[in-house]
């Protein structure tokens, strides 16, 4: 009853400010992106594209909010109701073209984004992943869901053939159905040329090339554009020491997204443009699991990330109101003997970058995941101020 009295709650708030504002989504094309991981870096860089390509545009993203060139603050991936619907009334006032938002299953299942007019729609994945809020997995793909069935038969669903997800999450919609991929049958399979790295981030620059295509923009002029855009902040963002060390920020901070990080950074070490070709030098990886949040993912994720490194230091991501050495130690549990000897643990965020600095040689590679973009760390309810690649470059520094 509960649960229904809310959905009512949730459903007037967005319907009243939709009136309130004069709907400006519908004046506005506006292409939403759901999915577990893929999200920020598909609406950042569509937005970058059409801005390169002459159009004003605005961008809703878990790193900021931008209309037409100016720069917010965010607070969360996908805003209240209320803070979204005043957005796209000011993305209208400056004279927005499209509008590219992410779309989080929290705000699917809260009907934050009830009534806006979207003309596309786009999936990336699913994962494991925000399983405190939805229970279990058939909740969180049924909100993820939600998005597709209340797309109009006049938008596109584009989603990913190669997910084990991606087909279902276009059946008994009414939208234009395309899909994207490089491994089935799909409407767009292209090979682009762009500064991304990782598999991962190749079917990111595929869903980017299509949505374009799909609205309307030319081939040759988008797949021009996409050859120099760069990743948002905190996505495989990186720099080379004046020791030889390549340091890398990331956001992963699910199983999959921390696995296709390292798997990336394998690559690297192996290329010919890695800091010491042919696979040698030590791969640190410092990352932890955050408090208050699903707990399931912890021990899967301390495997992914010591079966993928030589060296894995264990740390607090943003501990909340947990005991930090409670997650870290639940990270640890499906660890073997010989894992576990690969584990440095450091709760202290902080000194557990300075260690991965100070254990690194020339030729090394460190990831520093789970936060990326963050600039502050929750502990106890009080938030201070941290920034992976600030605490990185000190490190290095010292």
């Amino acid at each position: 009853m509960l649960k229904k009295l809310k959905t009512i709650w949730w459903r007037i708030k967005s319907v009243v400010a939709i009136h309130y504002y004069g709907n400006p989504s519908k004046k506005m094309k506006v292409v939403g992106v759901t999915g577990t991981n893929g999200k920020t870096t598909t609406v950042t860089l569509l937005y970058k594209i059409a801005t390169a390509l002459g159009y004003k545009a605005g961008l809703i993203s878990t790193v900021e909010n931008i209309i037409a060139g100016e720069k917010r603050a965010t607070a969360m991936t996908t805003p209240d109701s209320v803070v979204l619907t005043k957005l796209f009334a000011e993305m209208k006032a400056k004279g927005c073209d499209y509008v590219f938002m992410e779309v989080s299953s929290h705000a699917l299942d809260q009907k934050r984004v009830a009534g806006i007019n979207f003309v596309g729609g786009i999936f990336t994945n699913l994962t494991h992943d925000h399983l405190d809020y939805h229970k279990n997995f058939d909740n969180y793909f049924g909100a993820k869901k939600k998005f597709f069935k209340m797309l109009p038969s006049s938008a596109f669903a584009l989603s990913n053939a190669d997910d084990e997800y991606g087909l279902k999450m276009l059946d008994g919609i009414q939208a234009k159905k395309y899909t994207y991929g490089f491994k089935n049958k799909v409407d767009f399979n292209e090979k682009l040329d762009t500064k991304l790295l990782g598999d991962f981030n190749a079917y990111n620059a595929l869903a980017i090339y299509a949505a374009l295509v799909l609205l309307g923009q030319n081939k040759e002029k988008v797949r021009e554009v996409m050859k120099n855009v760069t990743p948002p902040k905190g996505r495989l963002e990186h720099f080379m020491s004046d020791s030889g060390v390549l340091a890398i920020v990331d956001y992963a901070h699910t199983p999959d997204a921390l696995q296709n990080v390292l798997q990336t950074i394998q690559e690297i070490k192996k290329g010919s443009g890695s800091p010491r070709p042919n696979g040698r030098g030590k791969i640190i990886s410092v990352f932890g699991c955050g408090g208050d949040r699903d707990p399931l993912k912890r021990s899967i994720m301390g495997k992914i990330g010591v079966v993928n490194s030589d060296i894995a230091i264990f740390t607090s991501d943003n501990p909340r109101s947990e005991n930090p050495d409670k997650i870290i130690s639940e990270m640890k549990t499906n660890l073997s003997t010989e894992e576990s000897a690969k584990v440095k643990t450091i709760s202290n965020r902080h000194e557990a970058i300075r260690e991965a600095v100070k254990l690194a040689n020339s030729g090394d590679i460190i990831l520093v995941a789970g936060k990326g973009h963050e600039d502050c760390q929750e502990i106890k309810g009080v938030k201070h101020h941290f920034d992976d690649m600030e605490e990185f470059e000190r490190a290095f520094r010292a």
